[in-house]
């Protein structure tokens, strides 16, 4: 069976470990990093689902105002937008599927870890709660 381009990106995605830690736990995800320019155009468009255990992590090195959308996007998602240092500046929680509305971090930001919508109030996720991953240079 010959793989489509949807697939094929999502293969073509590094795979890797990032813990969130809340006021009360640590929650570690497994991740697909979004690094090309290509890959985080596509990002989770078309999946039908996404585990509670998994996510994706768009890193954009400098930090800047970052948007974000759902356009092809079928299942809802909890935008976790991320500093330097791994600090959640601030989060969208249940974004609305295939809505072509602009999501901004609203803020200087590094990164953007998306999971399923709900997660990040599941697991108690704050705006000051910590990402620990390599991208992330802790002060």
């Amino acid at each position: 069976m010959i793989a489509g381009p949807v697939a094929m990106a999502k293969a073509e995605m590094r795979r890797d470990r990032l813990t969130l830690i809340t006021q009360s736990a640590q929650h570690t995800f497994e991740i697909e990093i979004a690094d090309t320019p290509g890959q985080k155009a596509r990002g989770l468009m078309f999946r039908t689902a996404l585990p509670e255990t998994h996510g994706m992590l768009f890193p954009y090195g400098d930090p800047q105002e970052i948007t974000m959308w759902m356009r092809n996007t079928y299942i809802p998602l909890d935008m976790v937008f991320l500093t330097a240092e791994g600090i959640v500046h601030r989060i969208e929680a249940r974004t609305q599927p295939m809505s072509d509305r602009v999501i901004a971090s609203q803020g200087p930001v590094t990164a953007v870890l998306e999971l399923a919508g709900g997660v990040a109030e599941r697991i108690g996720l704050k705006p000051g709660d910590r990402a620990v991953h390599e991208i992330f240079k802790p002060r």
